[in-house]
């Protein structure tokens, strides 16, 4: 099976993203080092569609980069319903931040750029949905701050979560990311507080429950 193929396929009989989307993702490709961690096109309106379908009143994300899944998250918002996005780069906020304030989300997006650990304790906020993707050495400890802050019933969208196939591997004691990855994935399949399934979509997305 060609999967190049395949994908475009798929993306010919999804929604189109819109004309904007296209735009930021033709400049993080541009104008950013690593533009595959920008959501992109399939992810972006299953991200939309998990908000409609969940219909949450305060999400979170963990990991900004681009801003292209913060803007697709924020599509699929109802009136009302906001999006808390922070990003620990700080070198990110020139390219980032103008796309979130002149998009036609803008009033549903909070932009935070530090560190999400240090910064949401204090903030008092329940979250019914959060996208983590940021750190893969810290996806545990996201986790377990997360579960505090989600409501009943809540949904974490955990992103990378087959990190390339290194999950299949042993990795080098140095790989603290694929470490990471694999300590986060064994959490979750032994953690009774939730339901969970993997989805072998681009890099691997967990979607996680708690009850």
């Amino acid at each position: 099976m060609d999967y190049g193929q395949l994908e475009d396929y798929i993306l010919r009989h999804i929604d189109a993203e819109s004309d904007y989307l296209k735009a930021l993702y033709r400049d993080t490709h541009v104008k950013l080092l690593r533009p595959r961690m920008a959501s992109g096109h399939l992810q972006g309106r299953m991200l939309k569609m998990f908000v409609q379908m969940i219909r949450p009143r305060q999400v979170l994300e963990i990991g900004t980069y681009s801003g292209y899944s913060a803007l697709c998250l924020a599509e699929g918002l109802e009136e009302g319903a906001l999006l808390h996005t922070f990003e620990i780069n700080d070198e990110q906020e020139d390219f980032t931040r103008p796309w979130l304030e002149q998009s036609p989300y803008a009033d549903k997006i909070r932009f935070y750029i530090g560190d999400a650990m240090k910064l949401l304790p204090d903030m008092g906020i329940t979250f019914d949905l959060a996208f983590i993707d940021g750190d893969k050495r810290k996806y545990t400890e996201y986790y377990e701050m997360v579960m505090g802050m989600l409501s009943p019933g809540g949904y974490i969208i955990a992103d990378n979560t087959l990190w390339d196939g290194h999950v299949l591997e042993q990795p080098r004691p140095a790989d603290l990311q694929t470490i990471g990855i694999k300590k986060f994935n064994d959490l979750i399949a032994a953690d009774p507080r939730v339901e969970k399934v993997i989805l072998p979509l681009r890099d691997g997305l967990t979607i996680i429950r708690k009850k």
